[in-house]
């Protein structure tokens, strides 16, 4: 925008639009020109400072709360909100039947301007749309007004209405009508004296949390009790029954499912991994007889379809439920106690049969969260894989198999009879020569007879045996008890080793007590036999697994009920 050239202009510019200069004006001034665009502008000055003081009657109703609409030059109505109903700004000009405190207000006249607009010449009586439509220019500040803000701000003034009753009167009688804006600011400033009322301070974003911290929830509760509420205590009453009976069932339910918070398994390379086939957990004989008989589609046929019927439990169940409860009493003295029984569940069964199995761990609660499936491949090479410290099979040939690889492993037979378990306590009954140690006093003993072996014995009382199949097994138990004894444990301890042998104590039994003492290791029972039956021995023991070598003795105690364990190592087994 460029100054005008006039030195007389009020203005800031020319308000012709596209005007490049101001010449017009200039001929206006020189009286070539009737009239100016600058000298109507000049007479639209005038209506402003009257528009002026109304604008400081409209402030100072504003700080009372009182609400203005806002309009434009054209005198319409300005809303900020958009429309409920059509979603656009309503125009809608002010109604003369208002009151007052609601209507936009008007400009007052003044005696100059009525007389300089009559004596002008016609093309001075342009109706007020034309002067807008030809000039508007902005509302000139005035110095002594400070800045207010952008929603305080007045639009533009409205051009008169020659229709309306309320300019009709301001021009007839302008002293009547300014002294009832008096008395109205009068009596506003009265009644602000009686109600104060506190000004808004400007919204801002808040969270739900801080705006629902600002409000009592006894406030809440007292605002809901006011509302009128329906008599429904009887429906009430119903309800409240109805649910009670729900959660009572729903209670009684969960007691009968195993927890579902499952303990984490202990990282392989801490924990003593304990590898079980399927037929040594599970009794899975019927299926066995159909793989046979039938061959493997008819099996796996089998197995799918009597995928949700739940295996029962096989010779090696009681021992894996043991574990479990030594890994409970464990976690509760070291809750972060990763040196714990890991139960790997190996078998060569298809994957499809693994839902069963799945089935069948998750319904009694076993803790088996490594599952290793090889379709009817050998699982012996993943053995080393798993880390496995004991590997346990109902079939004697992949046991085999585990013992020349070097992994402890036996032969699960499960006992001819029925037999009560202590369920707090692991007990584990070894035998001595081919189990614990070494196979060397059974070399002596079937080639020179009894005699040179007890002398042999005797003769190497203080030289330590050589270490056999389970001696790492018996280690790993030994670690967890001493865990027990640093906690005073020793009488309440879940662990419970036995050595039941046919050597003689007088004769050969000293080597054994001090071979076990060099390796640092304690067995808590030591039966020496000197040949006797080991079975009646083991009905009053009830190990959860008896480990020996010969098969008379396995077969012995499976007749009066003890679960067994082969090991299939040594010379005996030629």
């Amino acid at each position: 925008m460029r100054r005008a050239v006039n030195p007389n202009h009020l203005l800031r510019c020319c308000p012709m639009r596209g005007h490049s200069s101001c010449r017009r004006c200039l001929c206006a001034a020189e009286g070539t020109v009737p009239l100016g665009p600058c000298r109507t502008i000049r007479i639209y000055i005038h209506m402003c400072l009257l528009w002026e003081q109304g604008r400081q009657i409209t402030m100072i109703r504003g700080s009372q709360e009182l609400s203005l609409p806002k309009t434009d030059s054209r005198g319409l109505l300005v809303r900020n909100q958009w429309s409920r109903t059509s979603r656009s700004p309503s125009t809608r000009g002010p109604s003369i039947d208002e009151p007052r405190s609601k209507r936009t207000s008007l400009k007052l006249p003044n005696s100059s301007t009525t007389s300089r607009t009559s004596s002008a010449s016609p093309s001075q009586h342009e109706s007020p749309e034309q002067l807008s439509e030809q000039a508007s220019p902005p509302t000139p500040p005035l110095p002594s007004t400070p800045p207010m803000p952008l929603d305080s701000r007045p639009p533009t003034p409205p051009e008169p209405h020659s229709s309306s009753r309320r300019s009709t009167r301001m021009q007839e009688n302008p002293e009547a009508w300014a002294h009832g804006i008096v008395r109205d600011i009068r009596d506003s400033r009265e009644s602000s004296q009686l109600r104060d009322y506190p000004r808004t301070p400007p919204t801002e974003w808040k969270s739900y949390s801080q705006r629902r911290s600002t409000y009592s929830s006894q406030l809440d509760r007292d605002c809901l009790s006011e509302l009128p509420q329906p008599p429904r205590q009887h429906q009430r009453e119903e309800e409240e029954e109805e649910e009670e009976a729900y959660w009572a069932s729903v209670k009684t339910l969960y007691e009968k499912i195993p927890s579902c918070s499952r303990p984490r398994p202990p990282k392989p390379k801490n924990a003593i991994t304990i590898a079980v086939s399927s037929r040594a957990l599970f009794n899975m004989m019927d299926g066995r007889k159909i793989y046979e008989e039938e061959g493997l589609e008819k099996y796996m046929e089998y197995q799918l379809n009597n995928e949700n019927v739940i295996l029962t439990p096989g010779p090696a169940f009681r021992f894996v439920k043991a574990l479990q409860h030594v890994n409970v009493r464990l976690r509760e003295l070291y809750p972060n106690e990763q040196d714990l029984f890991d139960i790997v569940l190996m078998t060569n069964n298809h994957a499809q049969v693994g839902v069963r199995l799945i089935n069948s761990v998750n319904h009694y609660g076993l803790l088996i969260d490594r599952f290793c499936l090889t379709g009817g491949k050998s699982p012996i090479g993943y053995l080393k894989a798993y880390l496995t410290n004991l590997y346990l099979s109902a079939d004697s040939e992949k046991v085999q198999e585990a013992i020349q690889e070097g992994i402890a492993s036996a032969t699960m037979f499960d006992g001819a009879k029925d037999m009560a378990y202590c369920d707090t306590q692991l007990r584990v009954a070894f035998d001595g020569d081919a189990v614990l140690f070494s196979d060397e006093s059974e070399h002596i003993a079937k080639e020179y007879g009894l005699d040179k072996f007890f002398q042999h014995e005797t003769l190497f009382e203080n030289k330590p045996l050589a270490q056999g199949p389970l001696k790492g097994f018996l280690e790993d138990l030994g670690r967890l008890q001493k865990k027990f004894y640093a906690k005073d444990e020793r009488l309440l301890c879940p662990i419970r080793t036995y050595l039941v042998t046919a050597r003689s104590a007088a004769s050969s039994g000293a080597r054994v007590l001090k071979t076990l003492r060099r390796w640092g290791l304690e067995i808590d029972e030591a039966l020496f036999l000197a040949g006797a039956p080991k079975g009646p021995i083991l009905v009053k023991i009830r190990p959860h697994i008896f480990f020996d070598d010969h098969m008379f003795h396995i077969e012995g105690a499976q007749k009066l009920g003890t679960i067994s364990a082969h090991v299939p190592y040594g010379i005996n087994q030629k």
